[in-house]
């Protein structure tokens, strides 16, 4: 024992290695669903890979009901203590996998850490089979992917980040006088 009040879990003390791998395809599954069985999943110690995070769908009354949503959680709180919502798709994808683990124990946080979430298809999860979950699918006539989401919210692209670097870039040259004819 290492004089702490309560000893780890054996999930967290099991290598990589053994753990089973889970990879879940979120294309056009709802994100609550999803990140609910990608949670338990973790919990009870498997390796969870989120595929396509940008196309998993936000089901809600109407796009400005779930646009107004993600920007109050977004604004609540202050710049300097937070809480911090993340406007990446990936990121907002294992933020709502969060909200389903009670991450402040200690085992929450070893199973919170076995979830990873990825933009498309990573090289090193290609040749394992994606799972889709049919009790995650639902038609619906309001709805909004991640990635609308994450760009509605202002996701940084790396096009604004070109634009902005090359006006910095202009912003602090040094200015010569112009000369009168």
């Amino acid at each position: 024992m290492s004089g702490a009040k309560y000893p780890n879990p054996p999930t967290t003390l099991e290598s990589k290695g053994k753990r089973k791998v889970t990879v879940i395809d979120a294309t056009g599954l709802v994100l609550g669903r999803m990140a609910t069985h990608a949670a338990k999943r973790a919990i009870e110690g498997d390796e969870v890979h989120i595929v396509n995070a940008e196309k998993a769908i936000i089901v809600g009354s109407s796009k400005k009901a779930i646009q107004e949503h993600y920007l109050f959680k977004r604004q609540v709180g202050t710049i300097r203590k937070g809480p911090f919502f993340p406007r990446e798709p990936h990121l907002l994808v294992k933020r709502t996998c969060r909200g389903m683990i009670n991450y402040q124990s200690s085992a929450g946080r070893a199973a919170y850490k076995r979830i990873k979430a990825h933009l498309g298809v990573p090289k090193e999860l290609a040749s394992h089979k994606a799972s889709t979950l049919e009790h995650a699918q639902r038609d619906a006539k309001a709805y909004l992917t991640v990635a609308e989401l994450s760009t509605w919210l202002g996701r940084p692209t790396p096009e604004s980040a070109g634009t902005h670097a090359s006006a910095t870039a202009k912003a602090s040259a040094p200015k010569t006088p112009k000369k009168e004819a």
